[in-house]
């Protein structure tokens, strides 16, 4: 039987504000027409965005096809482009606000559940110096107490 070690913490959404993601996974699934683009932020915070650029008639959903399209001149910073494969966005950087909507649960009212969403979106070379330290402290934090190999194989 595996020992499996659990977190101490349960899921916390990307806090609100400015933050850049680097998309690392592009995923389209052209039968239902659902692209889901995952992201990470400095930190290590994973975030998906979905695009259902079918709607139930197996038309073009025209929002979501233009929500999609300056998505990816925005990550590719070229707003010339006419059409990309979905995996092209892949390794882009992208800089948005990130916003939190909170609305009652459709299955517990009496709680809440957090949307994230993406606003004011610009093109982002990389990961900004700031968010490079956050993430090397947080890493020296997860890190704190166990051995170092490096130091000791040195």
């Amino acid at each position: 039987m595996a020992k499996i070690k659990l977190s101490e913490g349960g899921y916390t959404p990307i806090p609100e504000g400015e933050h850049i993601f680097k998309i690392t996974k592009s995923n389209y699934d052209e039968d239902f027409g659902k692209l889901e683009v995952e992201m990470v932020t400095a930190s290590g915070q994973k975030h998906i965005e979905r695009f259902y650029l079918v709607n139930n008639d197996g038309e073009v959903n025209e929002g979501a096809l233009n929500v999609f399209s300056y998505f990816a001149k925005t990550a590719l910073n070229n707003f010339n482009l006419d059409e990309i494969d979905h995996e092209d966005i892949v390794g882009c950087y992208i800089k948005c606000t990130v916003e939190h909507e909170k609305v009652p649960s459709n299955k517990d009212p009496a709680k809440t559940v957090t949307f994230i969403r993406l606003t004011d979106k610009s093109p982002a070379s990389g990961f900004e110096k700031d968010n490079l330290t956050e993430k090397t402290e947080q890493s020296k934090a997860t890190n704190k107490g166990m051995i170092d190999l490096d130091a000791l194989l040195g």
